[in-house]
Formats: structure tokens, C-alpha cells, sequence
């Protein structure tokens, strides 16, 4: 069992170095997104790190970001917080075979202070997806993980934490 554990482990790390590739090439992933996210484009959420175990995002305080009280509007941080979370998700499924598709089914937000300047949401869930992957293509069934990204300001002071629920099946 841990021997095929660290097999399935090692071949989903070795898959992932070309997806981590096209995303950390800040110029295809901002392409990426004016085709695919263009409100994420507009916002500015940038990635500034992607790996197997962790993926971290940014955000900062502009006009395309504010709400009425001159801080950053909540659906602009759930915004780069997802992609955060999807990354990892994304990251862990690309290439699979079978495919495997994704759905947010449930969020949750929990905000402790005004979001000024810039924030960094950070994920580092990213090394448990690889039992929920391995759950799915045996069984076929659809399973739920839930991650949490945290937003910290510029200070270090946590500014928002939100918990995806991602829905995760192997096609047929």
C-alpha cells in the first residue's frame, strides 16, 4: 500500500512540472485569463506561486477592486482566493486519465479586517488532493474537498479566510 502510495505520488509530481510551467509564465497565464477569466484579468489577481504543495495569489487595492468603504471588495478577494484553490486543484488533475472534472459546490468567508493595499492568499492544501484523485478514478464516484486559503495584508495581519468545497469525479 505506501509503496503504491509513493508511486502514484511520484507520477502525479512528475505530471504537474508542465502545468506548474504554463502557469507560473506570467505571460501565457495572463493570456490564459483574458480568454477564460477576463474579470480575474481585470482585477489583477496575479499568481506568484504554484507547486504540488501550495499555490499563492494576489491581489491589490485599485479602482477595479474597491467597494464604497476604500477597501478591496469581497467577491474581488474570493476571487483570487478560488484561484488559489483551483490551482491546486487544477494542478492535481491536469493531464489525468480518466479526465477529471471540478465544480465549487459550497464556499465559506470569514472576514476580520478592511483589505487595503496588497493581499496574498495563500493555499496549502495542495498535498491532500492527491487521495481524493486517487478516491475518484478507483471508484468513479464523485468526491468533496474542502480548502482553505488565507488573506494576509501587507502587515501580516490575516485580512479574510475562505474554505472551498470542490466537487471532484472521474469521467467515464
Amino acid at each position: 500500500m505506501q509503496c503504491n502510495y509513493l508511486l502514484t505520488h511520484s507520477l502525479f509530481r512528475m505530471t504537474h512540472s508542465k502545468f506548474q510551467k504554463l502557469v507560473n509564465n506570467r505571460f501565457l497565464f495572463r493570456m490564459y485569463l483574458l480568454r477564460f477569466l477576463p474579470m480575474a484579468f481585470i482585477a489583477g489577481v496575479r499568481v506568484n506561486e504554484l507547486s504540488y504543495e501550495k499555490a499563492i495569489t494576489t491581489i491589490k487595492f485599485g479602482w477595479f477592486t474597491q467597494n464604497p468603504f476604500r477597501s478591496i471588495y469581497f467577491a474581488c478577494q474570493a476571487m483570487a482566493a478560488e484561484m488559489s484553490t483551483g490551482l491546486l486543484v487544477m494542478n492535481s488533475i491536469y493531464q489525468s486519465t480518466p479526465a477529471i472534472s471540478m465544480l465549487i459546490v459550497k464556499n465559506e468567508a470569514v472576514y476580520f479586517k478592511k483589505a487595503i493595499g496588497k493581499i496574498t492568499f495563500t493555499c496549502n492544501d495542495g498535498s491532500r488532493m492527491n487521495e481524493f484523485i486517487v478516491k475518484t478514478k478507483n471508484t468513479g464516484e464523485g468526491v468533496v474537498v474542502d480548502l482553505t486559503s488565507i488573506g494576509i495584508d501587507e502587515t501580516g495581519e490575516k485580512v479574510s479566510e475562505f474554505i472551498f468545497t470542490w466537487s471532484l469525479k472521474a469521467k467515464k
